[in-house]
C-alpha cells in the first residue's frame, strides 16, 4: 500500500482527516464519552470504564493527545486527561463546515 500524498491536500482536509482518524476507533469513542461526560480530569477511571487493558488505554490516549483532541497534566506519577476545549472546537467548526456543505438534493443523482 503506498504512503498518502498529504502535500496535496489543504491543511483543513488534512486536519479533518486527522480528527476522523482519531474518532475511527469505538475504543477512542468511549474514551472521548466518557471525558466528556465526567466533565473533569480523568486518570486511571479508564481501564475500568472502557474495559481495556491499561497498555491499549495509552496507545488510544496518545493517538488522541498526538492531535490534541485531549490534553493531559502530571500529578506526581499520574496523568490526568481531559478534553482540549480549544481543539474541541476547532474539529466541531471544522466538521461543520464541511456538513454544512451538502444539502438535500433536489432530485435523485444515482
Amino acid at each position: 500500500m503506498g504512503v498518502t500524498k498529504t502535500e496535496l491536500f489543504t491543511d483543513v482536509q488534512n486536519e479533518i482527516a486527522l480528527a476522523a482518524k482519531a474518532f475511527s476507533h469505538p475504543a477512542r469513542v468511549a474514551i472521548i464519552q466518557y471525558l466528556i461526560k465526567s466533565d473533569a480530569c480523568i486518570n486511571g477511571d479508564l481501564v475500568q470504564e472502557v474495559g481495556l487493558a491499561q497498555a491499549t488505554i495509552s496507545q488510544h490516549l496518545r493517538e488522541l493527545k498526538d492531535i490534541g483532541i485531549i490534553k493531559g497534566t502530571i500529578e506526581g506519577s499520574k496523568v490526568n486527561y481531559c478534553i482540549n476545549p480549544d481543539k474541541w472546537e476547532e474539529i466541531r467548526t471544522q466538521f461543520n463546515l464541511l456538513f454544512d456543505q451538502f444539502s438535500l438534493p433536489t432530485n435523485q443523482c444515482c
